[in-house]
Formats: structure tokens, sequence, C-alpha cells
């Protein structure tokens, strides 16, 4: 089990920041609380709805929460969602996000239900309007996810990133800072084999669901970091609206806070 985590968080406006020990730390300590939320919330309510990310910024979260930090939790009243994927890539692509759902979470506990976001298919908004009404059949209960090197949530770039988005999900066009993450993140060999084009959740999914469990390692995500909590919130760093939550905590590692 890892180190404990810094027993002293801070608070940027309403955000929750804990700057953890090391990178697995991290992981661990932010699956701990995810899990004791989930468990909360499956007392309350019988079952529990959450949207995970999928990113190499993940891996140590998601090996905790389907290990030993969530040894206790009952996965099979969990319907779990994801929140982008690549437009013309098949789910058992290996970069697909849902692949790495499938590797990371999914092969390792048994679900109640998992909803596929489908880049590949021909009528994609049709497939953002399909996503769009399954998530607004009830409340989100967590969202898990990363910050972006270019302050992006999901796939909701900067400087249009929109924090009153109409739409629930929409298919956007990737400008090259967010592709150029996906090779840095050794996800792609080069910026020609991105996708130029995603589907994504927008910004006001993460704004509404009850608790985020935000995740962000990492020496490429520390300016990402500072612009998100320092900066005015803007679209210009459109994760800086993650201050604004009610019940969101932003999990760190001393090369994500370098710059703080």
């Amino acid at each position: 089990m890892p180190a404990s985590a810094d027993p002293s968080p801070h608070t940027y406006d309403r955000l929750r920041v804990w700057a953890h020990s090391d990178r697995a730390t991290l992981g661990y300590s932010a699956a701990v609380a995810a899990a004791a939320h989930l468990r909360e919330t499956l007392a309350e309510r019988g079952e529990a709805r959450v949207i995970f990310a999928c990113a190499p910024s993940q891996d140590e979260f998601l090996a905790a929460l389907t290990g030993s930090a969530g040894v206790a939790l009952d996965w099979s009243r969990v319907t779990v969602f994801h929140m982008d994927d690549y437009v013309g890539l098949t789910g058992d692509h290996p970069q697909s996000f849902r692949r790495y759902l499938q590797r990371h979470l999914l092969d390792h506990v048994k679900v109640r239900a998992f909803h596929p976001l489908g880049g590949e298919v021909a009528d994609l908004a049709g497939e953002c309007r399909r996503y769009a009404d399954l998530l607004e059949t009830a409340p989100i209960d967590l969202a898990c996810l990363g910050i972006g090197e270019n302050g992006h949530i999901a796939f909701n770039d900067p400087p249009l990133a929109d924090f009153d988005d109409p739409a629930l999900v929409k298919l956007v066009t990737l400008p090259e800072s967010c592709r150029a993450q996906q090779v840095n993140d050794g996800c792609f060999p080069s910026l020609a084999t991105v996708p130029r084009q995603a589907l994504t959740l927008t910004i006001p999914v993460f704004r509404h669901a009850r608790r985020l469990s935000i995740h962000v390692p990492g020496p490429r995500k520390a300016a990402a970091v500072r612009a998100a909590l320092l900066d005015p919130v803007t679209p210009a760093c459109p994760a800086s609206i993650l201050r604004l939550h009610p019940a969101a905590t932003l999990h760190l590692d001393p090369a994500s806070a370098a710059q703080l």
C-alpha cells in the first residue's frame, strides 16, 4: 500500500486539492475516496452511475479502484460510462478509449452495465443523441477525470470549450495541442496517426455530476494545473471551471504540482 497523502489539502475557490507524495499514492488515495463515495451512494440509492476517463494518467487510479481500494465495492450495481472516443476507431482498436476501459476496468470487475460511445458509427449525430439520452436518464453520481496538457476536460479544448454547452455529447475537431498530447502519452507513434475528430461529453455533464474525482500526475500537466487553479475561470483553460464545482477533489503528485 502506498504512503498516506499529505493531511493538509488546499482549497481553490470550491475545489479541494491534495498534493500527494508520489504518483502511486495519488492513485491509491483517490481510489479509496472514490470507492467510499460509491459505497455511500449504493447504500442510499441502491445503484450508482459513474463516468471514467481513459488515459495513462488514470492507470494507477483504476488499478487501485479495481484492487485493494475498491475491494468491498459492489460493482454489480454500478453503471459505467466513458467520456470520449475517436471518430473512426472501433471499440477493439488498441487506441480506442473503449479498449482502454476494457483493459483497465471491465476485465477486472463485473459491472451492472457499460454504455460504449461509438465513434465508428455512420450516424455520428444520432450517436451523440443516443448517448445524451442515456446520460439524462438519471444523475451521474461520480465522474473520474483528468486534465489535459492544454487544460482540456475530456475533448473540450481551449479556446472553444463551452461551459454552458447546450449539447451533452458532440462531435469535435481536435486541435494540434490535444493531438500532440496523445503522442506524448505514447498512445500514438506520430501526430499524423492521431485521429482528427472525436465524440466527447461536454462540460455541463461534469458540472452537473454529483461528485468529481480528478487525477492529474506528471510534469507535462504542471502548466495546465497552474492555469486551472490560479488563472481566471475561462475557456482559455477549460479545467478552470472545476474550481466552481461544489463537490470536486483534485489529486496531484509532486511533478504536476510543481508550478503552484
